[in-house]
Parts: C-alpha cells; sequence; structure tokens
C-alpha cells in the first residue's frame, strides 16, 4: 500500500494532565489564541502586538533591558544564542554543572571555542557560590558566569543574588538559564545583576513548545558588538535579530506568529494574577505534593532549602518498578510525569506542577491516582492519608 492510498486516522490526540518536566498544559485563553487570524510580519497590528509582548515579558524578568523579546526557537535556542553570541576562541567561560542542562551549557561553550572552566556539584546541590567566587579571584579574567536557576534533571532551585554580585565585582557578565523556573518562581534580572536570561514558553508560561523569551542588559550588548569576529551562528546572531526587535524592524527570519499571540495572552495571564501570589501558589501546590508524597512512603532528592517548586524529583522507592507505575499513570489515568535523566534514570520521578497545574486540585488528582496504583500493587497502607496530610499542608501554608 502506497502512502497516496494508505487511510489515516482521524487527528485526535489524548488529552492528558501532563505533569512531567514540560510541556504544560495550555491556558484555554491561550489556545483561543492560536486560533487567531494569522498576519504578515509587518502588519501594523501585529507589530503592535510584538511591543506588548516585550512590554509583558519585561514585568515577567523584573528588568528595564530595552532588549527583550521571544526568541524564535525553544529554550535551548535561547541557550546556545546567549552563548554563541558571548563567547569568542579562548574567552574563560565559567559554567555551573550539577546536571544535564549544565552539561549542556558547558558542552556549548566548548564548541564556540570558548575555555571552559567547569564548577561542579552532585545532582541535586546547587552551586557554592564560594567555589565561583574561587574562580572569579584566582582564574580571571573571566568573562561569564553561566548558571541554571532551575535545573529541570534534577530539581535544584539555585540561589543567585550573591552570585550576581560577584560577578558584577570581577567584572564577569552573569548569564542564567530560567527555562523551568520564569513564571513558577521569582527571577529577579535587574536586582540578581543578571547580563543575558532566557526561558522557555512550555512550562510554567503554559504556552506552547517554540519560543524563548530572552533579555540582555547593556552590558551584554555592549559585549557583543565589541566582538573581534561575527557569531558563529547566523540565525541566532543577536546584533542582526536586535535590528527586527527595535523601532527599525529590519526583517531578519520568518516570526512564528501564532507562538507569539499565544505568549502574549499566556503573559496576560500571568500578570492578571500578581506575580507574587503566582509564586505563592507553585510554593503552596509544591508543599501540598511533599506531604502527600511522604504520607505514601516517598522521599524527596533535592534537600528542602534548594527545591524548585514548579519541578519536584521523586526517589523511587526499593522494589516498585517505577516505568510500569509511570505507565500506569498514563495508560489508566492520563497523567504524564517524568522520568530521570543520565544518573538519576530509573532512580527518580519528575514531577511538575507548572502555571495552572500548580493547584492542591492537580495535586489530590494524581495522588489519588498513585494510591489506586499502589493499591493494586499491595504498597498501599493507608488509604486516603496522602489526600488528607497533602490538603492540610496547603490550607496550612
Amino acid at each position: 500500500m502506497t502512502t497516496e492510498s494508505k487511510s489515516f486516522g482521524e487527528f485526535s490526540p489524548p488529552v492528558r494532565l501532563l505533569l512531567g518536566p514540560g510541556p504544560s498544559n495550555l491556558h484555554p485563553r491561550v489556545v483561543r489564541a492560536l486560533s487567531a487570524p494569522i498576519l504578515g510580519y509587518l502588519d501594523p497590528y501585529f507589530l503592535t502586538l510584538l511591543d506588548e509582548t516585550m512590554e509583558l515579558l519585561r514585568a515577567l524578568f523584573r528588568t528595564a533591558n530595552r532588549l527583550t523579546f521571544p526568541l524564535s526557537g525553544p529554550g535551548t535556542a535561547g541557550m546556545e544564542a546567549v552563548l554563541a553570541n558571548m563567547v569568542e576562541a579562548g574567552d574563560r567561560v565559567a559554567v555551573g554543572v550539577n546536571g544535564l542542562f549544565g552539561q549542556r551549557m558547558a558542552e556549548i561553550v566548548r564548541r564556540h571555542g570558548g575555555e571552559l572552566i567547569e564548577i561542579a556539584a552532585a545532582w541535586g546541590s546547587p552551586i557554592d557560590p564560594a567555589q565561583i567566587e574561587e574562580v572569579l579571584k584566582t582564574r580571571g579574567p573571566i568573562k561569564a558566569v553561566a548558571l541554571i536557576h532551575g535545573e529541570t534533571s534534577t530539581g535544584v532551585l539555585q540561589p543567585l543574588s550573591e552570585i550576581g554580585r560577584l560577578c558584577r565585582e570581577h567584572q564577569a557578565l552573569f548569564i542564567v538559564d530560567t527555562v523551568t523556573s520564569l513564571g513558577g518562581a521569582a527571577v529577579e534580572v535587574d536586582s540578581w545583576h543578571i547580563d543575558l536570561c532566557y526561558s522557555g514558553t512550555q512550562k510554567c508560561l503554559n504556552a506552547p513548545p517554540g519560543l524563548s523569551p530572552l533579555t540582555l542588559s547593556d552590558r551584554a550588548l555592549e559585549a557583543i558588538k565589541a566582538r573581534k569576529s561575527p557569531c558563529g551562528v547566523w540565525y541566532l546572531d543577536l546584533k542582526l535579530i536586535e535590528q527586527y526587535w527595535s523601532r527599525g524592524r529590519v526583517y531578519h527570519h520568518t516570526p512564528p506568529t501564532l507562538l507569539i499571540y499565544a505568549l502574549r495572552e499566556a503573559l496576560r495571564v500571568i500578570l492578571e494574577e500578581g506575580l507574587e501570589a503566582r509564586f505563592d501558589r507553585h510554593r503552596r501546590a509544591a508543599l501540598a505534593l511533599y506531604s502527600g508524597l511522604a504520607a505514601l512512603g516517598f522521599e524527596l532528592h533535592v534537600p528542602t532549602p534548594y527545591r524548585l517548586p514548579s519541578l519536584t524529583t521523586v526517589k523511587i522507592p526499593s522494589g516498585l518498578d517505577e516505568a510500569r507505575t509511570r505507565q500506569s499513570l498514563l495508560e489508566d489515568h492520563n497523567i504524564e510525569i517524568g522520568a530521570g535523566l543520565g544518573p538519576l534514570r530509573g532512580k527518580v520521578w519528575r514531577i511538575g506542577l507548572m502555571g495552572q497545574n500548580a493547584t492542591l486540585a492537580t495535586v489530590l488528582t494524581l495522588l489519588s491516582a498513585l494510591e489506586q496504583i499502589l493499591r493494586a500493587q499491595g504498597r498501599l497502607e493507608k488509604p486516603g492519608a496522602s489526600l488528607q496530610t497533602a490538603e492540610k499542608a496547603f490550607l496550612d501554608a
């Protein structure tokens, strides 16, 4: 049978509750935005939307940076863009590596000819500011320090304010990945002295994947414009992209119009709720999840002070078939959670409570499904205990 004669089934994806490391479920208003009429890239109405999207992103990043915009490409494109534009051959760049995405940053620095200084910590621990201070004092001059704020592979939330101060004292640029934290935890670009910051739309923003919100300080732009050689990646050359996101609107590439519609609406939803209220909701939902999981006999991988509210790593108890349990959640309950990566593969689950999914109702739905699965496996000691414990933790918080 040829492709031309083959009968393809109706397009009907299953409806899942997405509680993995991303993507997250889309907000209904975002879904409606995706069905709006498409416009030309230089249509006056669309250009107004671009300006508004930049303004909304500044509020979310808490920055006054002029160049704040959604890069066309997912979070990894944001990572490549900031590093490709910042790193020239021989530049010393310190990268915190305590998970998969720190490793990815380090690899990109190597590929662009930088002299990598790796600052390592265990998968599940933050980078110690004292390590960074030592590197800045003894290995300088350091052009940039790069860190992951919310490490998606481990669930660690990296403290940043002290590190930003150290970078400014030693004239190093500060690069931060906020792919899994932006919209679910505070990101203070200006007060934390962050020079280049990027994120992704598909996690706590509840928008489709495909854009990487990006913001650059004037210091970062000056460093990019002072390069001795052109950026090695034409598509991600921020000197060229800046011309499209500035008043002149010089065409650079085809922007994903509908994704920008969706992001603008997602940002409106976030700011209507209020950032502090949103962050508090993520915190309370995470506390409910922690308590409910503890009642089921699970332990968490990350120490309490460094847990990322939007993504929790859960240790797999001895004897529990983690893959079978995840499969049952997906097939029998339409709930997706994530497996471990790298050295944590088979040892942890990654459970995301991102954006609109960071609610008590979502936590109770997941815990109820887990109780049913554990009961079927003969591993449930106190039916209903996890739900009661989670609800109490949420209300007490």
